[in-house]
């Protein structure tokens, strides 16, 4: 793909969504495998501002595992931070630290050239009235239900916690997002049950013609059917112990320009009429429970109930 085929996408972010002003910083953070991406972004910033700096690094080893130093003290230091990058940084010490420096950040974790041009291709006003309308039906709730024909049945507590949005519109100090974006999300107080992946999970990207289960008791995933995922997971447990197995979190795909998964996490966890659920750190996302990583696994046709009353899911436009 040309630079020219990623200029459009990457205006609508330094402009509609991150809302770039003169006189601005504007950190551009990426790696050796996103850097068309993040070149981009770079030159449409630095047609904004003169404040633009771009810093690359290798690729991380994990979903959620913190960037090099020197990257998070540029990020704290920044007004706006962009962040196409192959591993996930959005729930880092990282991320959290610039945010509660003041910095305006969107990550791009796992972009790909594809999800960058068509997922930035949305009407992000009309995203954020989805999150609205989702915010209003769950507010206050103690507990969220989710069920659906291929076995999920799960109960999560979230008394006390605030559900938060993910609207792509980044323009206030201190705030965040993904790009693409389009979600409601918490991290739970704890859950019970089993949930059963269908749609799209890393490292396989969208499943066809197989599903993954995850065992939940008191917060706690405590089966996976998945080798491959259960490795991962137990060897972020060596260096942090339970909190690797920890319920990190509860989504609701609000984004209904998402007709259909594609394999990218990043996408398909906006996508409306699905649910993600994810393990491992919660931290940046007001949770309490650090660790080095954060799988989510995309749910499809879910059935979801706020302190038993059934919630009007967002659905992709025909």
């Amino acid at each position: 793909m040309s630079p020219s085929d990623l200029r459009a996408a990457a205006e609508t972010a330094i402009g509609q969504c991150m809302n770039v002003e003169a006189g601005e910083s504007c950190v551009i953070v990426t790696d050796d495998d996103r850097e068309p991406i993040g070149e981009a972004l770079y030159e449409v910033a630095s047609e904004v501002t003169d404040e633009s700096v771009i810093v690359r690094y290798p690729p991380g080893e994990t979903h959620g595992g913190e960037p090099p130093e020197t990257v998070a003290a540029a990020m704290a230091d920044a007004d706006v931070v962009l962040a196409p990058t192959t591993k996930s940084i959005t729930h880092t010490r990282a991320r959290t630290n610039a945010t509660d420096a003041g910095a305006r950040v969107a990550t791009l974790p796992g972009v790909t050239e594809s999800v960058f041009t068509t997922g930035l291709d949305a009407d992000y006003e009309s995203i954020a009235s989805h999150c609205e309308a989702v915010l209003e039906q769950v507010a206050g709730a103690s507990e969220i239900r989710v069920t659906t024909e291929r076995g999920t049945d799960i109960a999560f507590d979230v008394t006390g916690r605030s559900f938060l949005s993910d609207t792509g519109i980044v323009h206030e100090p201190g705030s965040s997002s993904n790009l693409p974006a389009g979600e409601v999300f918490v991290s739970p107080v704890s859950a019970d049950g089993r949930y059963v992946v269908d749609g799209t999970m890393r490292p396989y990207d969208r499943l066809e013609g197989r599903e993954l289960t995850f065992e939940v008791e008191d917060g706690l995933v405590t089966s996976i059917s998945d080798d491959e995922i259960r490795e991962t997971v137990e060897n972020a447990a060596e260096a942090v112990g339970d909190a690797a197995y920890n319920l990190a979190e509860l989504g609701i795909g609000t984004n209904i320009a998402v007709t259909e998964l594609v394999g990218s996490v990043l996408l398909d966890e906006k996508a409306a009429g699905t649910v993600h659920i994810a393990l491992g750190d919660d931290a940046g996302i007001g949770g309490d429970v650090e660790a080095p990583i954060h799988l989510d696994g995309i749910i499809r046709d879910p059935t979801v109930y706020a302190d038993g009353e059934k919630i009007d899911l967002p659905r992709p436009n025909p």
